[in-house]
Formats: structure tokens, C-alpha cells, sequence
């Protein structure tokens, strides 16, 4: 499955100016652990729970002072539309990614994948798999 299905969309966003507490605000109100961080149109960050709990609060900042600019993580790797949720799930594990930008062909953001709904999809998956084969076998009745 395209990892578009699964990602969050539209995916939560705040201006790089945007002050650290404002951004757990918005983060709170979509129940996610991460936004994007965006000038404009342009993508240029991602400040997540892990952000704010090393960047702000282990390095005593005033969460109301600090913009998600100061403390985001710059360094994205982000999936295309198109990519299937399994090189997406290998790409986040082999890099400890737990959350991930989904940008169109033309490089916008399109979404917002987080580990937990990608592990929760292949999860499902996989039940759904077993659950077919389970009643494969269970309708194979006497003489089989």
C-alpha cells in the first residue's frame, strides 16, 4: 500500500517562527507526536515530541520563548506518494525515524507518516492474512 493511504493528511504544520509551546498545542490538537515545520510553502523541519523533550526541556529553554526553528530537526528524509508502506517502514527503522514527510512529485507536503500508524497498518495486515489462512484450512472439511 502507498504510504499515503496510511500518513496523516493534511499533515499538521506550524511557521518556523512558531513558538515550541504553541507547536505541542498544535500537536495536541491533531494527537500526534510531531509537525512539519514550514516556511511558507517550504518544508524545512520537523519538531517533534523527542525534539521538545531534548532540545527544550532537557536544555532548560522556555518552551514559550524557544521557536521550533531553534530546536526542529533539519536534517529530513521524507518518502515520496507513491512509495510503499514496506520501504517506508524499512527506511524509518534502519534510520530510528518516527516520523516521516510525505511530499507530492513537486517536492510540497503531502502528509505526515508516524511509525505507530505504519506498524498498526502492517499489523492489521498481517491478522488479516493469518485470519484467511486460519479459515483456509479450517474449511477443509473431511476427506480434504
Amino acid at each position: 500500500m502507498r504510504v499515503i493511504k496510511i500518513a496523516q493528511v493534511p499533515a499538521p504544520g506550524v511557521a518556523s517562527d512558531t513558538s515550541a509551546l504553541d507547536a505541542v498545542r498544535t500537536m495536541k490538537e491533531v494527537q500526534g507526536g510531531a509537525c512539519a515545520v514550514m516556511n511558507g510553502a517550504e518544508l524545512v523541519g520537523i519538531f517533534s515530541e523527542r525534539d521538545l523533550m531534548f532540545r527544550v526541556v532537557g536544555a532548560g529553554l522556555d518552551p514559550q520563548k524557544t521557536t521550533v526553528g531553534q530546536v526542529m530537526t533539519e536534517d529530513l528524509e521524507t518518502v515520496s506518494t507513491e512509495t510503499d508502506s514496506s520501504d517506508a517502514l524499512s527506511l524509518m527503522v534502519s534510520k530510528h525515524i518516527r516520523h516521516l514527510p510525505v511530499v507530492d512529485k513537486d517536492g510540497n507536503l503531502a502528509g505526515l507518516l508516524s511509525i505507530r500508524n505504519l506498524l498498526q497498518y502492517h499489523v492489521e495486515e498481517l491478522v488479516d492474512q493469518l485470519n484467511s489462512l486460519e479459515a483456509y484450512y479450517a474449511a477443509d472439511g473431511p476427506g480434504g
